[in-house]
C-alpha cells in the first residue's frame, strides 16, 4: 500500500526529486564525480546496507514508526480536547460562542499549513529534524495557550501550535516509507500512522471532559496536551535520521565525497513552494479526480469537527450529560475508527491482493482501490439518519451514541481507499501533491463547520439539521462509484 502522506513526506525526500528538479530548472555548471563515486552518493552499498533504514532491526524500526504516529496522536487530539473548554472559555473570557470556538476552528486551520512549514526542514536536515524542531514549538505554543490572559492570545496561540504541530501529520508517512518496504509492513504501518490522526479526535472530547470535570479549569486542557505530548519530545532525541537523500549526502562527506549539485536558494525555495503549495492548489481547480475526492472528505471531515459542537449539544440538552459523559459518546467514533481499519485490512488482503497477483508484473488499475470507498460511503448517510431521528428523549442515549460506529467506520474506510487510490493514480510525486491539496480542503472545512453547526441545529432542531447533512451525504456517495466507471478516462486526460 502506498503511504499517505504531504508532498514532503513521501518518496520525494527520499530519492532527492525535489532537489533534482531544481537542478534540471538552474542548470548548474558542475563536474561530474567519478561513477563508483556518483554511486556512493546517490544509492546504498548494496541491498544488504546497513546505513539504509529497511536493513535495520524489527525493534529499531517499529520505534521508528511508533514515534510519528504518537506524535500524530497527540497533535490530532489537539483539535478536539478543546471542545469541551468552550463554555469555561466563554465564561471566563466574557465572549460569545463563536468567538470561543475560534480557538478550535484555527486550530485545524492551522494543521492545513503543515506541509508548507515541514517541506523546507524535511527536504534540507530530514525527518528527525521535522521532530526535533517543530515539536518543541508545538509545545511552547501550547503552554502559551494556557497561560493566556484573553481571548486573542488563546486564540494565536491554539493557531500557532498547530501550525508548528502539524508537520508531524505531513512527514510521518514519509517515515514509514523510508524504513518499510511497502509489500512487507509498510502497508500495515500506514495504516496505523493514519489510524492515528483519527483516534486523537475521537477520544479528545472523552479526556478533555474529564478533565474539565476533574480539574473544573480549561487550561488543564492544555497541561494535559503538554503530559501526552511532552515525552515524545523526548522519545524522539534517541531516533535516528531516515530519510535516504539526507544519509547518503552525510556519508559522502564524510567520506569526502563530493555531493550532488545545489541549487541557489532562491531557485531551492521555490521549488519548494511550488511542490508544497503551487502545485496542490493548482490539482485542486483542475484536476476532476482530486477534487471530487477533496470535496467529499472535506465534507465528511468538516461534519466531524462539527459534531465537536452538536455533541454537547444534543447530550446536554436531550439527555443532560456532563463534560466526561459527552466524551464517552465519542467512543462510537472510536470503535468504528478500529473498525475500518479491519474492513480495509480484509478488502486489501481478499480483493486488492488477488487483483494484484492476476495483474502481474504489472499493477491493478487504481480504481481496484476504490472498493473500501464504495463501501463506507453508506456508512455516512446512514450513521446520520440514525443520529438525526433518535436523538430524542423517549429513545435511551446508547442509541445515538452507537450511530457514531458507522460514522467513524464510513470516514475512515473512505479516506484510507480514496487516499490509496490518489497516490496511485498520480505516484509518488503528483500523487503527494494530491494528497496534500487534500489535506488544505479538509481541515479548511473542518476549520468552518464548528462557526455554524450550532446556529443550524438551532434553527433547524436536531433532526432536521443532522438530516440535512445525511441527504449531502446521500448526494456524494455516488462519487466513488463514479470514479470507478469513469476513472480511466479522467486519468487518460490529466496533466499530471
Amino acid at each position: 500500500m502506498a503511504p499517505l502522506s504531504a508532498p514532503s513526506a513521501t518518496g520525494d525526500d527520499s530519492d532527492g526529486s525535489v532537489e533534482k528538479s531544481v537542478t534540471s530548472l538552474t542548470s548548474l555548471p558542475s563536474v561530474p564525480p567519478p561513477p563508483d563515486e556518483l554511486d556512493a552518493v546517490t544509492d546504498w552499498d548494496g541491498p544488504a546496507d546497513p546505513a539504509n533504514p529497511k536493513n535495520w532491526s524489527l525493534g529499531l524500526r517499529i520505534y521508528h514508526t511508533m514515534l510519528p504516529a504518537l506524535y500524530g496522536f497527540s497533535v490530532s487530539l489537539g483539535t478536539s480536547v478543546y471542545s469541551p473548554g468552550v463554555f469555561p472559555v466563554m465564561d471566563e473570557f466574557r465572549v460569545s460562542q463563536p468567538v470561543a470556538l475560534l480557538g478550535l476552528s484555527l486550530y485545524a486551520l492551522g494543521l492545513a499549513l503543515g506541509p508548507v512549514v515541514g517541506a523546507p526542514i524535511s527536504e534540507t536536515q530530514g525527518r528527525k529534524a521535522v521532530y526535533l524542531i517543530t515539536l518543541p514549538i508545538f509545545l511552547l505554543f501550547t503552554t502559551g495557550a494556557g497561560l493566556a490572559r484573553n481571548i486573542q492570545t488563546l486564540i494565536v496561540c491554539r493557531f500557532l501550535s498547530a501550525t508548528f504541530g502539524a508537520p508531524a501529520l505531513a512527514v510521518g508517512a514519509g517515515t514509514v516509507a523510508d524504513i518499510w518496504d511497502m509489500e512487507h509492513g509498510g502497508g500495515l504501518a500506514t495504516v496505523l500512522i493514519t489510524c492515528t490522526f483519527f483516534l486523537g479526535p475521537s477520544l479528545g472530547p472523552l479526556i478533555g471532559g474529564y478533565t474539565i470535570e476533574t480539574r473544573g479549569d480549561w487550561r488543564w486542557l492544555m497541561w494535559v496536551l503538554l503530559l501526552i505530548a511532552g515525552p515524545i519530545g523526548l522519545l524522539a532525541l534517541p531516533s535516528r535520521e531516515t530519510s535516504k537523500k539526507i544519509i547518503l549526502a552525510r556519508r559522502a562527506k564524510q567520506r569526502g565525497l563530493p555531493g550532488p549539485p545545489k541549487p541557489p536558494a532562491a531557485a531551492a525555495l521555490k521549488m519548494l513552494l511550488v511542490v508544497t503549495l503551487g502545485r496542490p492548489l493548482k490539482m485542486l481547480t483542475t484536476e476532476p479526480i482530486v477534487i471530487s475526492w477533496a470535496l467529499y472528505h472535506s465534507f465528511v471531515f468538516g461534519v466531524l469537527f462539527a459534531f465537536f459542537d452538536s455533541y454537547p449539544y444534543v447530550f446536554i440538552g436531550v439527555y443532560g450529560f456532563s463534560a466526561g459523559q459527552i466524551g464517552l459518546a465519542f467512543l462510537g467514533v472510536f470503535i468504528g475508527t478500529l473498525l475500518a481499519v479491519f474492513t480495509f485490512a480484509l478488502i486489501d488482503k481478499t480483493v486488492y491482493q488477488k487483483k494484484k497477483a492476476a495483474c502481474a508484473p504489472a499493477k491493478p488499475p487504481p480504481e481496484e482501490r476504490l472498493y473500501t470507498s464504495m463501501l463506507g460511503a453508506f456508512g455516512i448517510p446512514i450513521a446520520l439518519f440514525w443520529f438525526a431521528w433518535t436523538a430524542r428523549a423517549d429513545v435511551h442515549f446508547m442509541v445515538p451514541i452507537a450511530a457514531g460506529i458507522p460514522f467513524g467506520w464510513g470516514t475512515v474506510t473512505l479516506f484510507l481507499g480514496g487516499m490509496t487510490f490518489l497516490l496511485d493514480t498520480y505516484g509518488a510525486m503528483y500523487g503527494a501533491s494530491a494528497v496534500a491539496a487534500n489535506g488544505i480542503l479538509r481541515y479548511s472545512f473542518g476549520a468552518g463547520f464548528p462557526m455554524f453547526a450550532i446556529q443550524m441545529y438551532e434553527k433547524l432542531g436536531i433532526a432536521w439539521a443532522t438530516s440535512l447533512l445525511a441527504f449531502i451525504g446521500i448526494g456524494m456517495l455516488p462519487i466513488p462509484f463514479m470514479l470507478y466507471k469513469f476513472g480511466p478516462a479522467l486519468r487518460a486526460r490529466s496533466s499530471f
